[in-house]
């Protein structure tokens, strides 16, 4: 997917290839699930969760895979044993097929992501 115009997460999901939405969709209620206190908003193309107005979780749909953005330096680090075995760069967890997307991980990121002091870096 070229980067989204989209001015909002329903725009967004309404656009994103078929095969990809149900996931996505899933994706998007975890986090507004766990991080509560969060400001959902579109930023760089893509569905963004701040507080305090600095992003600290996203998600896309890329041309090649699913990928979640981990911006929490201390949650990626807490993490790091059970990020290993993922494709995973400095703060992109990538999924290449929608039915592969690990959501206990997922989850537990969210949830240790809002339990962080804000002002991710």
């Amino acid at each position: 997917m070229v980067q989204s115009r989209a001015e909002n997460v329903d725009a967004y999901l309404a656009e994103v290839p078929e095969e990809r939405r149900q996931a996505l969709t899933r994706l998007r209620e975890l986090c507004r699930t766990e991080l509560r206190g969060f400001t959902e908003a579109m930023a760089y193309g893509m569905p963004v969760y701040e507080r305090g107005g600095v992003g600290e979780i996203a998600f896309a749909s890329q041309k090649q895979y699913v990928s979640f953005y981990l911006m929490h330096d201390e949650v990626r680090e807490a993490f790091a044993e059970r990020l290993a075995d993922h494709d995973m760069g400095k703060a992109c967890l990538r999924f290449r097929k929608p039915e592969k997307i690990d959501f206990a991980l997922l989850r537990d990121l969210l949830r240790a992501t809002a339990a962080a002091p804000g002002n991710a870096g």
